[in-house]
């Protein structure tokens, strides 16, 4: 029965993968979600049922398009099986349960994250606006109004902490040092695993970002680095394993005795 219910949440999560991939590429320059209908970018080939198969039809088709064979971005079925395995890991953490569904949607709001800010640097403001409904109305119905009124505000909280320090960081670099998308997404981060464990998302990000950024700068020093992704991966992260603030203070602690 369990491995039934990791493969299926596996193949839902590619399947699903594959749209949000159509979301994050197509909402940040304006386009319909849902026309045209998916399509080869170089060449406007109209994309068969076969050749929309999560993972399988990139391997059928050599990585390449049938009509004019431009090589397919691999990042695409790399996505598809990321959303698979985070969809198994939600069910791994929360179980066959209500958490589950917020889980699932917590998850597929961070890969559209992921992915936008990859491919644009952008974080849409719709995307957040239409799942943090969706998170919103799913914790008051599983969980009560008043859990719900504490993550609202320790979404708030989180907000100002991450907007105060982009006001420190613009003054003191003298540029924006942080987008507006991860002050939001920080809120969000707040209504899902609390202030204090958003905030810790900061120094979690940073660490995981350190060596990725460095070598990425030494190949190219002017390139842009999206920080959405690294926050959205510590997030994951903290939500998947449980972690707390208590946890964390316990373990410090055990450290200085």
């Amino acid at each position: 029965m369990e491995v039934s219910i990791i493969i299926g949440l596996f193949v839902l999560g590619t399947i699903l993968g594959s749209f949000y991939n159509v979301v994050a590429y197509r909402l940040p320059k304006g386009e319909s979600i849902v026309y045209p209908a998916s399509h080869c970018p170089n060449c406007n080939h109209k994309l068969t049922p076969w050749e929309l198969i999560p993972i399988f039809s990139y391997l059928l088709q050599g990585g390449k398009c049938v009509n004019c064979k431009q090589k397919i971005s691999i990042f695409y079925p790399i996505s598809e099986i990321l959303c698979g395995l985070l969809f198994v890991f939600c069910y791994l953490s929360f179980g066959i349960s209500l958490d589950l569904i917020i889980a699932l949607t917590f998850t597929s709001l961070l890969i559209i994250v992921i992915l936008s800010d990859y491919y644009y640097m952008i974080i849409e403001d719709s995307v957040l606006i239409v799942f943090s409904i969706l998170l919103i109305i799913e914790i008051y119905f599983i969980h009560g109004y008043q859990y719900l009124l504490n993550h609202l505000l320790a979404a708030l909280i989180s907000f100002l902490i991450m907007y105060i320090l982009k006001l420190i960081g613009d003054f003191i670099f003298k540029k924006e040092s942080m987008g507006g998308g991860d002050i939001k997404l920080m809120a969000v981060f707040g209504l899902m695993i609390g202030w204090e464990m958003a905030i810790i998302t900061i120094f979690l990000s940073a660490f995981i970002a350190l060596p990725i950024s460095l070598f990425i700068l030494k190949a190219n020093k002017n390139h842009e680095i999206p920080y959405g992704p690294f926050l959205s991966i510590a997030a994951l992260i903290i939500y998947f394993t449980h972690l707390d603030i208590n946890l964390i203070f316990n373990f410090l602690r055990s450290l200085c005795l």
